[in-house]
């Protein structure tokens, strides 16, 4: 049964694609998970200071983005971006080029733990960590794309 103020259902879901929700548990939340394991590793392989400071970060992003899905999902908007780069970069009136750039970084550190063999090194909880974060982060891209594309026909 159709409701009058609702929208169709190819709305709502475009809508829940590009909600603050959606991209942060299929982007925010496994980039945190991955800075997280990148800190544990360093840790383990004796970069204490660089280990904890990574620690540090991946929580403080972790902390925003589920902010962000707690005010996404009251319907409110947020008064802070999806990490700690993002905010920064307000400062400069460029929250989306610092996001870029964390995205940029966090790919970096996906490439670094794989081609320098710290992936080895991962407990068997922390390789379901790291396997779940990957799941989550390429799924969400592809359900979004073909979601695109289906849409882009119609």
């Amino acid at each position: 049964m159709n409701r009058p103020h609702t929208r169709p259902f190819p709305e709502r879901l475009d809508s829940a694609f590009q909600s603050a929700t959606f991209q942060a548990l299929t982007i925010g939340v496994p980039f945190c998970a991955f800075k997280l394991l990148f800190g544990a590793l360093a840790l383990r392989t004796g970069l204490i200071i660089f280990g904890y400071l990574i620690l540090f970060w991946a929580g403080a992003d972790l902390a925003m983005n589920l902010t962000r899905i707690i005010y996404d999902l009251s319907g409110r908007a947020s008064p802070i971006e999806y990490c700690t780069l993002a905010q920064a970069g307000r400062i400069f009136s460029r929250p989306k080029l610092f996001l870029a750039m964390d995205t940029g970084i966090s790919f970096g550190i996906i490439c670094l733990v794989l081609w320098s063999g710290w992936i080895k090194l991962l407990s068997l909880s922390e390789a379901y960590l790291w396997y779940a974060a990957t799941t989550l982060n390429l799924m969400g891209i592809a359900v979004v794309n073909v979601w695109l594309e289906y849409r882009r026909r119609s």
